[in-house]
């Protein structure tokens, strides 16, 4: 018997953190407290959230102008000590494994592109136990950052599933940009790092103010 072909989307691309783990507040706290051992202005809380979603170096540039990037790896360091001290504490929004077993039952590719290094996505995702779970996954230490558009356009050649077939769900600018830049939907969510009145800009399908909220949406449009 043939399996039935979702109904509007083939791939659907998650972002991470923010999106499926609550993880913004430490990521702000942990870029606070790296600036603060190296001696730099703190950044504030808006401008070390914004940055969530880049890879380092492009966030870095960013959470802190005034380093000098022959530093940046000394910056890393000092964030990973910060981050890595109370990570274990973390974990997914409520509602995330029945929405992922829900797309998962209706056969849609699950995918993950985030700017996370790859030693960190794997090691979040044996955390909470999802391995397995997504078919594939870009990170931003082995292929382009946000928002350039490389990231989708690689999940999609590696499934052969056109932009048009493509969802991308995010909870920041960066996410919704990465979306435009490759021709692909875009979906945000409310409940992460960026201030969702920044959204409109990039035309998202919806906008979802809780993981719930998100998988009825989902099911009923995906």
């Amino acid at each position: 018997m043939s399996v039935l072909r979702p109904q509007r989307y083939d791939l659907i691309v998650f972002d991470w953190d923010g999106t499926l783990f609550d993880s913004t507040a430490l990521i702000v706290q942990a870029i606070q407290g790296a600036a603060a051992d190296l001696g730099l202005p703190v950044p504030p809380r808006e401008r070390a959230a914004h940055v969530i979603g880049l890879g380092l170096y492009e966030a870095l540039a960013i959470a802190t102008p005034e380093l000098p990037r022959e530093r940046y790896a000394e910056m890393g360091q000092a964030y990973r000590k910060h981050y890595f001290a109370q990570h274990e504490a973390l974990c997914l929004f409520g509602g995330v494994e029945p929405l992922l077993q829900a797309l998962k039952a209706r056969h849609h590719w699950l995918a993950i592109a985030t700017g996370k290094s790859r030693s960190g996505l794997d090691e979040a995702l044996r955390h909470v136990a999802l391995q397995g779970v997504f078919d594939a996954s870009r990170t931003a230490d082995e292929t382009q950052s946000k928002p350039h558009p490389l990231m989708l356009e690689e999940l999609m050649r590696e499934f052969a599933v056109e932009p048009e077939r493509t969802l991308m769900i995010g909870d920041t600018t960066h996410d919704l940009q990465l979306a435009r830049n490759a021709g692909c939907d875009a979906l945000g969510v409310s409940y992460g790092a960026h201030d969702p009145e920044h959204f409109g800009a990039f035309e998202p399908v919806h906008i979802a103010d809780s993981v719930p909220a998100l998988h009825d949406w989902l099911l009923k449009h995906a």
